[in-house]
């Protein structure tokens, strides 16, 4: 690899991970290409782009089954976001899908705003991987969900505007998109689910700058629970929010009444960083703040994506 590529990559890569010390930095280089792996590949917008696929034991090609798409935060990759997130285990238990696409570039990102054209291309991405997809294995089109952890949460969003007409809801995970839900041109009403810490200093849960020394793109997000409640007036809810106890240290903020049974609900962790709540903690020396365990935030997720279906099933990709 040639040096200038070298110092391209350390550059962003202390952009993104919190100004870790350089030899730090040089070790999740390092750890990066050793660790990122994919199963597959397929070609979009003239690029060869990485996905991981976890198909269960269980899987019977005669029965139509759900697909869950789960995208990794900035600076991160497919198998992290896997073994962070705890998919695998619970699609070995239900029996649906999981594909772990990967963004583009080194660090791996996905785009942070709407109206850009690499939302557009990965947007295209997703839907290529989906055709994929179904055409290897009996994928239910009325259960397909996508979810996402920080810039893959946001991602996510960006897909509820999209491929509304595909994906049936979708799951975010200290995620608070930097753009207003009003860009969202798709009239759809999409059912959300989010999980956002009270001590995220990457994505401050009252808004504000990214948590990083350099913030190149000038990235400033909008408060949590304003934006949810945007949300919520996008899918037309006309109840809430309703605030409850979930667990010990955990809100539950909930949207009812919405249009196309869209609701959208919020957990507030107190004190939780920018991590997976009961997923796999992220390594001390990386910033990122607490990880709690007081809930699953995979499990509620996939409770979630079973109470909603698309209502019309799309036209089928052609051959």
């Amino acid at each position: 690899m040639k040096s200038g590529k070298i110092r391209k990559i350390l550059k962003v890569t202390v952009s993104v991970l919190v100004g870790l010390p350089i030899l730090m930095v040089l070790t999740v280089v390092v750890v990066f290409q050793v660790l990122d792996r994919s199963t597959g590949s397929i070609e979009s917008s003239g690029e060869e782009r990485d996905y991981l696929l976890h198909v269960p034991t269980s899987y019977d090609p005669d029965t139509p089954t759900a697909l869950v798409v789960s995208m990794h935060g900035a600076a991160m990759w497919p198998a992290q976001q896997q073994n962070m997130s705890g998919w695998n285990k619970l699609a070995d238990e239900h029996g649906f899908i999981v594909a772990y696409p990967s963004g583009k570039g080194m660090p791996k990102i996905w785009p942070a705003r709407l109206r850009e054209p690499a939302a557009i291309r990965d947007s295209d991405l997703i839907s290529q991987l989906i055709d994929t997809l179904m055409a290897e294995y009996n994928i239910d089109p009325t259960r397909i969900y996508v979810d996402g952890m920080s810039n893959g949460g946001g991602m996510a969003f960006i897909l509820s505007c999209t491929l509304s007409d595909r994906i049936s809801a979708i799951g975010m995970v200290g995620a608070s998109p930097p753009a207003p839900v009003e860009w969202c041109d798709s009239d759809r009403p999409l059912p959300t689910i989010a999980f956002h810490g009270t001590a995220d200093s990457i994505v401050p849960f009252e808004g504000g700058a990214l948590g990083a020394p350099v913030n190149p793109s000038e990235i400033v997000f909008p408060p949590v629970r304003e934006w949810i409640s945007e949300l919520s007036k996008r899918n037309d809810c006309t109840s809430g929010p309703v605030e409850s106890v979930a667990a010990t240290g955990v809100t539950r903020v909930e949207y009812v009444d919405c249009a196309e049974g869209a609701s959208v609900i919020l957990y507030v962790i107190q004190g939780g960083g920018h991590t997976w709540p009961g997923g796999e903690p992220a390594a001390e020396w990386m910033g990122l703040g607490l990880t709690s365990n007081a809930i699953d935030a995979t499990a509620e997720i996939w409770a979630f994506f079973l109470d909603h279906t698309l209502s019309q099933q799309p036209t089928a990709p052609a051959p």
